[in-house]
């Protein structure tokens, strides 16, 4: 199967959701231009009232297509841009890759994968009941959590719907992806 993009989104307000757009553009060590969570430090309010000086390992928010046709089965409607991810992508088991992963997105654009969405309480309020179809446990006991990946902006450029998605894998031994 063909990853591709399958939407794009981009909020310069602070929201829940992203709307939708005919396009993004990623800036290199800052994430989507015009969004509120781009930038070098942090931006999510809850991580800067902690440490407004930490890195910003949040800088794009990727979420796979898959996932909102579980959701729906699930008795839930929710689709692009509504969990507050700017990528969303088809054909690609993002929760899979190892931590480090390249993902090239269209012609030029390349995020660094950093780790997993830790999913807020936030997610309720957008639909009751949301959040427990988002975070688990396996069998283990192990938190599993299935709202989507963060990224950094490693190279910049436009990102479209319908645009390739390619993931280089980093040298072994991979490290399986951790919240961020």
């Amino acid at each position: 199967m063909n990853s591709i993009v399958t939407a794009v989104s981009s909020n310069g307000e602070y929201a829940f959701t992203k709307p939708n757009r005919g396009s993004v553009t990623l800036l290199e060590g800052l994430g989507v231009e015009g969004d509120v969570h781009a930038g070098v430090t942090v931006r999510h309010r809850s991580r800067v009232a902690q440490d407004p000086t930490q890195p910003n390992l949040r800088q794009v928010h990727l979420i796979h297509e898959e996932l909102f046709a579980e959701l729906r089965r699930a008795g839930f409607e929710v689709g692009p841009g509504d969990l507050g991810e700017n990528v969303t992508t088809s054909g690609i088991d993002l929760l899979g890759l190892p931590s480090g992963t390249l993902l090239r997105l269209g012609d030029d654009a390349v995020v660094e994968v950093t780790g997993l969405r830790n999913p807020c309480l936030q997610i309720d309020l957008f639909r009751e009941g949301l959040l427990k179809h988002l975070v688990g446990r396996a069998d283990d006991g192990t938190v599993v959590r299935r709202a989507g990946i963060m990224g950094v902006v490693r190279a910049g450029g436009a990102v479209r719907p319908g645009d390739p998605v390619r993931a280089e894998l980093p040298a072994g031994p991979h490290r399986p992806l951790e919240r961020v």
